[in-house]
């Protein structure tokens, strides 16, 4: 099965040290300006989920969304979330940690596009 985000094992990582700190963690890729191009992490529930959100996956055992025109500049591309020293997002979970994640993306295939459109 084709996912549309995957975790490096140094993101798996960090998110399991954050669901051990603040338990059930989620994702949220808006593609906004400043900290909003950026993956941000919340307590599971802290950020209000709407009908522009789509579920992309899981990672690490937290859900991940992206607002649906993300999704539209995206949908060819597999996420793949990184870590890297620095500051995080000033809402997001890693900034303490002086890590922050990152997006990074590769283009599918095109065998993996014709089974996402399966799915749908």
């Amino acid at each position: 099965m084709v996912e549309r985000v995957v975790a490096t094992d140094e993101a798996l990582a960090l998110i399991e040290k954050l669901k051990n700190k603040h338990g059930p963690i989620m994702f949220h890729q808006s593609g906004g300006c400043c900290d909003g191009s950026s993956p941000m992490c919340y307590p599971e529930g802290d950020l209000i989920i709407g009908d522009s959100d789509i579920l992309l996956g899981e990672i690490g055992g937290a859900k991940f969304y992206i607002h649906k025109t993300q999704f539209e500049y995206w949908k060819h591309t597999q996420l793949i979330i990184d870590v890297v020293d620095g500051r995080g997002g000033m809402f997001s979970l890693e900034g303490v940690e002086g890590k922050r994640f990152l997006t990074r993306s590769r283009a599918f295939t095109s065998e993996e596009l014709a089974e996402l459109n399966k799915v749908g």
